[in-house]
């Protein structure tokens, strides 16, 4: 027939399943029957035959995937851009490509040796010709997309695929005619289904489910409103002929052992050129450096899995290995991403990590100003827990206060530029909040080997973990508060009710007496039960040495609030000798300042609580400043609410029965964070015993 539309196909004559390369090719090596292979390929170019025209291009020898034309290259008019594979079993079928192309008159472009594009398996043109859907993840690389946007001079919408079964976008993916489109959108990440969403009206989406999926349903030929397929169930016929389309099915089973089927098999050489499109491609790319021990401490590892499982891709331009054991090595990697959301949620992550722009590449952050009180512009940069520093007229400038989840403000002064975190709700009006990404850096820092593996007293590494040995950590913890209390530091102690409820309020106050504690955090409710049982010799009615319940206990609480109510203040009861011991007491007696944060179960409060959250939060971070050790017991909350207040540097220890709190404080990330999974109980008076040791060696020590 006569027809405008013409496809290239491959006769089977070499076809088999000789390697794995993709999931599908796993148990079918040699098990493709060559019989039913020419069968059903011929039963494909004959449906074919009668719409359209089919060009042949000459089967070879050694390379069994010829048959799937479909990843010849990308054409579109004239032009075509000839496949780089990326595995090396089917490299060997590009010559041959490129000399059908070249003697069939078209303008051949080749891609970078090194970048893998696999053509029109990976790139699909809208069926009206107004853009190119062009995958990326596992066979093609999304630095090749650029190339097709510019050669081909038409828009580019980089999708990411997410499962190894559906490698080439043809294979869960096929537009059709008049804009409909055939998918399936577990395939993909969450951004590419939200652009597919945005470019393609819900009405023209025909989803597929798993069952036809797996059928390569969506490996489809359309000429006009016909859909050459494998096999589809009732329910997909149905929807695609409610669209106007009819469905012809073809088996091509012997194709799936390889991974293929219908659009896999054919090539459409004709892709007519729509005058007003535009060469537009929305990916971004930016170079990168890193610097530390970047194998033996797998940081190299991490950056990069982080640009993939994010929806990137990378390059690594160079890589410098430290000759010495303490010499650090460098690398500078080209980042790419789909679009510069993805980009900046990249970039983020890769800050955190210490990645910072070639020097030369940035000299100013962007900022904007704040135009309403406590509202930061759209796209402020979000502050992590290490110290960071922030471009400024060509120069590194360290931000103050730092903390997480904050904006940073930089105003100029006669000293120079000062950048600083501040959190939404204290951002005025005027404020120049960085924006972006650009000119930002943390500051991680770079141990050695011997740091890490030979120091005896260095404090653990971070990690959350219940079957390490209690005592083991115990010393460690006992060691590191003994130097910081003797060298003049600060320990910092968040805890909850359960240290009373478990009998260690009074190890508690006993480390507050002995001045290993320099502040206490905590709620109305440990106050209150350690209170409780200073006065009542009770912590929630149950009484503290015979453990049992004691009767009317269920009021000693409110009772000891009233009392403390009475008098005015904690320090008010201390005083008027009403509270004589626990761990408020030896707080007021010993001029520990300490910050009690209310909450909306909490009863009475005690006089002494801050209800206004606000202020509690400035006074916790008030005394959290210059802190050496955090110390967190047994409070989910206030362990959390405290770990996001703190920078980097600072060490903390999370004790607590429930791995998900210390799991939680873990996951910020910190290498001077650890969590203790154990009875927090048990945990101080083990501290207090271990203390006990190391000022027993000491004496002895100044005997000797």
């Amino acid at each position: 027939m006569t027809s405008s539309i013409r496809f290239l196909m491959c006769a089977p004559d070499h076809y088999d399943v000789d390697y794995v390369i993709n999931p599908w090719m796993e148990g079918n090596v040699h098990k493709s029957s060559r019989d039913r292979a020419v069968e059903q390929w011929q039963g494909l170019y004959h449906i074919l035959k009668d719409r359209a025209v089919v060009d042949l291009v000459k089967a070879q020898p050694g390379v069994p995937d010829m048959v799937f034309t479909a990843n010849a290259g990308l054409v579109l008019g004239n032009e075509v851009v000839l496949s780089r594979f990326f595995h090396k079993e089917r490299q060997g079928e590009e010559p041959f490509f490129k000399q059908w192309f070249v003697e069939q008159g078209f303008t051949v472009h080749e891609l970078p040796k090194d970048l893998p594009f696999e053509g029109a398996g990976d790139a699909l043109l809208d069926r009206e010709g107004r853009w190119l859907w062009a995958g990326y993840g596992f066979r093609s690389e999304l630095d090749s997309h650029p190339y097709l946007a510019k050669w081909l001079d038409i828009e580019v919408l980089s999708l990411r695929l997410m499962d190894e079964r559906f490698y080439h976008l043809d294979t869960c993916f096929c537009p059709l005619t008049d804009g409909y489109l055939l998918y399936y959108p577990p395939a993909f990440d969450s951004y590419s289904n939200r652009l597919i969403e945005l470019r393609v009206p819900a009405e023209k989406r025909i989803i597929v489910d798993e069952k036809d999926a797996v059928n390569f349903a969506c490996n489809a030929v359309n000429v006009n409103r016909v859909v050459i397929m494998n096999k589809a169930t009732d329910g997909l016929k149905q929807q695609l002929k409610t669209a106007g389309f009819e469905v012809l099915e073809t088996p091509l089973t012997e194709f799936l052992k390889a991974g293929g089927a219908a659009k896999c098999l054919t090539l459409r050489v004709t892709e007519p050129i729509i005058p007003d499109h535009r060469a537009i491609a929305t990916i971004e790319s930016r170079i990168l450096r890193l610097e530390g021990h970047l194998l033996d401490s797998g940081l190299i590892n991490r950056a990069l899995d982080l640009i993939v499982e994010g929806g990137g891709s990378f390059q690594v331009l160079n890589f410098n290995l430290g000759e010495q054991r303490q010499s650090t090595s460098s690398a500078e990697v080209k980042v790419t991403a789909p679009s510069h959301e993805v980009m900046e949620t990249l970039v983020s992550q890769l800050i955190d990590l210490g990645a910072v722009p070639p020097p030369q590449e940035v000299c100013d952050i962007n900022t904007e100003t704040v135009t309403l009180p406590g509202v930061a512009p759209d796209d402020f940069y979000v502050t992590t827990i290490y110290p960071t520093e922030v471009r400024v007229n060509c120069q590194w400038v360290k931000v103050q206060k730092q903390r997480m989840d904050g904006a940073i403000v930089v105003s100029n002064t006669p000293q120079g530029p000062i950048a600083q975190c501040k959190l939404l709700r204290d951002l005025q009006v005027g404020d120049r909040v960085i924006v972006g990404t650009e000119g930002i850096r943390t500051v991680r820092k770079t141990e050695s080997r011997e740091q890490r593996n030979t120091q005896e007293f260095s404090f653990m590494a971070s990690g959350v973990s219940s079957e390490r040995r209690v005592e083991l950590v115990v010393e460690q913890i006992a060691w590191e508060m003994r130097q910081i209390r003797d060298q003049g530091g600060k320990v910092v102690v968040t805890a909850g009710p359960v240290v009373i409820h478990t009998g260690g309020g009074e190890h508690l106050a006993r480390l507050i007496r002995e001045g290993y504690v320099q502040a206490l955090l905590g709620g109305n409710a440990i106050a209150v039960h350690d209170i409780e049982q200073s006065i009542m010799g009770t912590s929630l009615g149950i009484d503290m040495k015979r453990g049992v319940s004691v009767n009317g206990g269920h009021r000693h609480h409110l009772k000891v609030i009233n009392t403390i109510r009475r008098c005015g203040s904690i320090a008010n009861a201390v005083e008027q000798g009403v509270l004589t011991s626990g761990v408020l007491y030896e707080c007021i007696k010993n001029r520990i300042p300490f910050v009690l944060a209310g909450s909306i179960r909490d009863d009475g409060p005690l006089p002494d609580t801050q209800m206004d959250l606000i202020k509690a939060q400035e006074e916790y971070a008030r005394l959290i400043e210059g802190a050496d050790l955090i110390l967190m017991l047994s409070s989910m909350l206030h362990s959390i609410g405290v770990g996001n207040m703190t920078p980097a540097g600072v060490k903390m220890v999370c004790v607590d029965i429930n791995p998900a709190v210390v799991t939680k404080l873990s996951d910020r990330g910190s290498v001077e964070s650890i969590g203790v999974v154990t009875d927090v109980g048990l945990f101080l008076s083990l501290l207090v015993q271990q203390l006990d040791r190391l000022t027993s060696r000491y004496q002895v020590a100044q005997l000797v």
